[in-house]
């Protein structure tokens, strides 16, 4: 296997040996190795062209499609920073986002295109817009740009330790952070499996890999790379729909993805849907949110192939660990998060940060060498989440004799909504500003379809007439889709400790009194 270091290399490195190999399959368009070495080097010069210098930020907003992962590799050799942006976010959270990153050029596609318009107006420095589309031409603003660059090699010094992408994770301020990834972090679990000769998650030269999961999801992006970096096709979809899902993974033949729970949930409830749609699939990976058992049980009947789960964090460059295919039987540790990788680790730590045995539960701590480098600008937030080498996931939890990871609880207040972090305050702020609204607490409940829920508590001004449909009608444009409560309850008040805070255990209770661990 090649010891790649950096994004700079990997596509160079392919189309030296698999030229004509299709890296990526998109709605009926193919590219190529050496294509995509083309436009990476394109790119590059593109991108350096319009004035950006090593370190320095861009921005994407748009669907998934081949041009954004030509711009990661791009951004690769041009030793800039890709900041991905959530196309779902609304108009003030993508202003914040570019705005925070200090992004100077943005790639913008046909169906993010008035978003923007409405964004770089507002923002306090220039950004040059670079258009995707043509209307019926996906991509041809974009290559007919690609083209009038060199495709000479740029040679740019690019380290495993620099920054190249800068994705952004909401906090509990309500004010997304933008994490800081090293090139390093893309290869780290590849290196360390083929260290021992694990195949917890393999590659095979014949693999076509279905990337569900969007780019702007660590996962989706960790996902693509770990396809590229084998030198397989990769299927790309514009955005997830489940029947699209399966109807690629049957008619081109995919043999491997990975989705969140959420995301198979959908695939399996496809009306008519049977084994003999996934009959080319031999290994489904799964993460980004706790999975149910009744789901796991008819993901191993109904996909017939081997699972792996894995577990981490944005902060951690993705997955720190995994529950291989082979604990996926009756009888095995199907509840566990997973165990290390070799050469990553784990530790349950108190309040005061002592290590505790196994069986008791703390706070998941993560030492991993695909870890972020920083919180962009937020010294004091990088210096509370790394701790000498070790990532705190604010998660709860405990190890097992044998040291494999069962998450029960989150320390903080996150929600995750079918693989997307909500955070509470968020909501609680925008909800707030309703002037019938005297008191807001938000938390998660369980749902069967998405795995989590967001459930407002509010408690209305004295004598104000306040409905459900209010509230969501009040939300609608200052929230992202998936932010807004599912449920609204109307209270006299909510529960508070003497020092002020909401109790948010006490509203969750009721909903999780029958559920085996306090996440879904």
């Amino acid at each position: 296997m090649s010891r790649l270091r950096t994004l700079a290399d990997l596509a160079r490195v392919h189309a030296s040996t698999k030229a004509d190999h299709p890296a990526m399959l998109c709605q009926g368009r193919r590219v190529d190795y050496a294509t995509l070495y083309k436009r990476a080097k394109q790119a590059a010069h593109g991108i350096r062209a319009a004035g950006l210098r090593q370190g320095d930020r861009l921005a994407y907003l748009g669907k998934e499609s081949e041009h954004y992962y030509e711009l990661v590799f791009g951004a690769a050799k041009s030793g800039t920073v890709l900041v991905p942006v959530n196309w779902r976010l609304t108009a003030a959270e993508v202003e914040h986002v570019l705005a925070d990153s200090g992004s100077a050029l943005l790639f913008v596609d046909a169906d993010a295109a008035e978003l923007a318009e409405k964004v770089v107006t507002g923002l306090p420095r220039d950004v040059r817009v670079v258009a995707l589309d043509r209307p019926g031409e996906p991509g041809a603003v974009f290559v007919d740009w690609l083209d009038t660059q060199p495709d000479t090699e740029l040679l740019a010094r690019v380290r495993p330790e620099d920054p190249i992408i800068q994705m952004y994770t909401s906090g509990t301020t309500g004010l997304p952070k933008g994490v800081v990834l090293a090139h390093r972090g893309f290869f780290a679990v590849r290196d360390a499996l083929a260290s021992e000769g694990l195949d917890w998650i393999d590659w095979q030269p014949g693999d076509r890999s279905l990337v569900g999961v969007p780019g702007f999801h660590v996962g989706g992006l960790w996902w693509a790379v770990q396809g590229f970096a084998a030198g397989v096709t990769n299927v790309l979809m514009r955005a997830f729909t489940p029947p699209d899902a399966v109807e690629l993974i049957r008619s081109l033949g995919v043999t491997t993805t990975c989705m969140v729970p959420a995301m198979l949930r959908q695939v399996l409830a496809e009306p008519g849907v049977s084994t003999d749609d996934f009959a080319t699939l031999r290994k489904v990976v799964y993460g980004g949110s706790p999975i149910s058992e009744s789901l796991l049980d008819r993901c191993i009947e109904v996909l017939g192939c081997d699972l792996a789960q894995i577990y981490g964090l944005t902060e951690t460059g993705n997955t720190a660990l995994c529950l291989p295919p082979a604990d996926h039987v009756p009888g095995g540790r199907l509840q566990a998060a997973g165990r290390p990788y070799p050469g990553f680790a784990v530790e349950i730590r108190d309040v005061d940060g002592a290590v505790l045995a196994p069986g008791e539960v703390g706070e998941v701590c993560l030492r991993t060498p695909g870890a972020m480098l920083e919180y962009w600008n937020r010294p004091e937030a990088t210096a509370t989440t790394l701790v000498d080498g070790w990532v705190r996931t604010g998660d709860a939890g405990y190890l097992d004799g044998d040291g494999y990871l069962f998450i029960r609880d989150r320390i903080k207040d996150m929600i995750i909504v079918a693989g997307e972090n909500v955070y509470p305050a968020e909501i609680e702020n925008a909800i707030s500003g309703h002037p019938d609204v005297a008191e807001v607490a938000v938390v998660g409940v369980p749902d069967p379809r998405w795995g989590e829920a967001v459930h407002a508590f509010v408690v209305p001004v004295p004598g104000a007439e306040l409905a459900a449909a209010d509230l969501a009608g009040y939300l609608h444009g200052r929230l992202a889709t998936f932010k807004m409560p599912l449920r609204y309850e109307l209270v006299d008040a909510v529960p508070r400790n003497p020092s002020g805070k909401i109790l948010r255990r006490e509203l969750r209770a009721k909903y999780w009194r029958d559920q085996a661990r306090s996440v879904n």
